[in-house]
């Protein structure tokens, strides 16, 4: 929505001012010009990124218009199947932990996070990491290694469209430019025509330079920075679930575990420590068999 409100207010600001000015809207409208720039863009931005890019911008747009960002009640669910999936591990044997990992969307312990498991990225990285803590044989540091590698790859893949983008936003001027000079060359076409329709071909090539650096500096450059401040925060679950696990593996209890995950999260998402003792630790321990809570209550 902020998007659009942006948008709204840079496009009626422009076009506002230009009337007040005593300029005419209608000289503004020039789609062949559009289609020189903006065609020109799409055909280069094709050729420089393969389509899996493509296809992620289109993906990367929507999230960004929609601000697709992670809010508390997704870190919620979150710290809630760590800290469950930490529960189980320690208090159980590992072939009772292996079903939820091996088949999650099957798992009634994971049942009760869907944002979690309508992520299957997420969802996949997370299983991962359960995987080699139960086979045993990896060190902690071994583990934060391959952590930090993997989180740097998913980082830099996410982050392709914004580069895409930006690159298109960067050479949008010089787009503009070229659409202009086209109009100065139909205008030298027609030289032995009227000065008013001289005028009228000379002002619609300046309009390409004007769309170009319109596009380039207020909507494209905007719009790819959206999505690199998105999917950044969209990145921020992962640090959340190697916190969690370097601490649970370094010994901690799921608990206090728990609590070097929520410190990696933003302030402005980030639950208390009672939120997450109320909604994540002990919803966990409602949900759990009597059995389990007696143990958990005696330890």
């Amino acid at each position: 929505m902020s998007v659009l409100v942006g948008l709204l207010i840079a496009i009626g600001s422009l076009i506002g001012g230009f009337s007040a000015m005593g300029g005419h809207i209608a000289v503004l409208w020039q789609p062949w010009e559009l289609v020189i720039i903006l065609g020109t863009a799409i055909g280069t931005y094709i050729i420089a990124n393969p389509m899996k890019v493509v296809k992620d911008s289109a993906t990367a747009i929507g999230e960004a218009f929609r601000n697709a960002t992670p809010k508390q009640a997704h870190y919620f669910d979150l710290l809630g199947v760590l800290y469950g999936l930490m529960r189980e591990l320690r208090g159980k044997g590992r072939a009772e932990v292996e079903q939820h990992i091996e088949a999650p969307h099957e798992s009634a312990l994971l049942a009760n996070f869907p944002s979690v498991l309508a992520d299957q990225k997420l969802l996949t990285f997370i299983c991962d990491y359960f995987r080699l803590i139960i086979v045993g044989k990896a060190q902690a540091h071994e583990i934060e290694a391959l952590l930090d590698e993997e989180i740097s790859s998913l980082h830099q893949d996410s982050l392709k469209p914004y580069y895409a983008m930006n690159m298109v936003s960067e050479g949008l001027p010089a787009l503009g430019i070229v659409a202009a000079v086209l109009g100065v060359i139909k205008a030298m076409g027609a030289i032995d025509q009227s000065p008013a329709l001289l005028g009228g071909f000379i002002g619609a090539a300046l309009v390409g330079t004007f769309a170009g650096i319109f596009f380039s500096y207020a909507v494209i450059g905007p719009i790819a920075y959206k999505i690199k401040t998105t999917r950044e925060k969209q990145a921020v679950v992962y640090i959340v679930v190697k916190q969690t696990l370097l601490a649970f593996i370094n010994g901690a209890a799921p608990q206090v575990a728990l609590e070097y995950g929520r410190k990696v999260i933003s302030s402005g998402e980030r639950p208390s420590i009672d939120e997450v003792e109320e909604k994540t630790i002990g919803g966990a321990g409602q949900r759990a068999p009597a059995n389990d809570r007696v143990q958990k209550e005696a330890a």
